[in-house]
């Protein structure tokens, strides 16, 4: 059995351009009677209809894609959109958020695409092959990050997510440095979530300045990754 999703968009010209970007293929596209658009990457189907006066913003359109690989997924998307785009669109419409472990998802890691139509593409490892990711830390900075993502990533309540970050991290006095660097590396992603590149370089340059041991820098490889790409990104924006 096979589900297809049918969501909505204000042009498929524009559906077309950003998923062909993400590496799919158009497999079937009509302008009339109705505009409608498919589009393919392996295994996944997704087909686009068009609807005049259509406001991207105020879309309800959603679906989940369970992956083999979320990570790998992710790579080739982000290199998809940064030789479209030039960068990983972190604001406005459409955009990508960054792989992490959600706490309303059994702790698995996922990412959303929010492609032009305002659609909320959110991608998850399959569950027959999964297992939750591993935490770094526990304490309470940790679990402020975790409330953090699912306001942000889940709900798309960015500023929210920002406040309770920004209250933890002046507050949480006793936190390791990894965790430190998790929560400032999400308070960053947030702040070009937000259009606050100000912010984001303020953060970032926070979070350079901590020291790691060795053992640190191993355990947060793939954080550190993200963090320059993300600098890369803030000089993307403020040029």
């Amino acid at each position: 059995m096979i589900a297809v999703p049918l969501l909505p968009c204000a042009s498929i010209d524009d559906m077309q351009t950003f998923y062909a970007a993400l590496g799919f293929r158009r497999t079937y596209r009509q302008t009339r009677p109705d505009p409608y658009l498919a589009m393919s990457l392996d295994d996944i189907e997704l087909h686009f209809f068009g609807m005049p006066d259509f406001e991207p913003a105020n879309s309800y359109g959603s679906c989940i894609l369970q992956v083999p690989d979320t990570a790998t997924l992710h790579r080739a998307f982000s290199d998809g959109l940064r030789a479209a785009y030039g960068k990983v669109p972190l604001s406005g419409i459409p955009r990508m958020t960054r792989p992490r472990p959600r706490k309303n998802a059994e702790g698995l890691s996922g990412f959303t695409v929010i492609d032009p139509g305002g659609n909320w593409i959110r991608i998850f490892p399959a569950k027959a092959t999964a297992s939750p990711a591993p935490s770094v830390e526990t304490g309470k900075l940790a679990r402020t990050l975790e409330n953090a993502v699912v306001l942000a990533d889940s709900h798309g309540e960015a500023a929210q997510a920002a406040k309770i970050l920004d209250g933890a991290l002046t507050r949480t006095t006793d936190a390791s440095a990894a965790e430190r660097v998790e929560a400032l590396a999400y308070r960053a992603e947030l702040a070009i979530t937000l259009q606050d590149p100000t912010r984001a370089a303020a953060v970032l340059a926070e979070l350079r300045a901590i020291p790691l041991t060795s053992e640190d820098r191993e355990r947060l490889g793939e954080t550190l990754a993200a963090v320059d790409e993300l600098c890369l990104d803030t000089v993307s924006d403020a040029s």
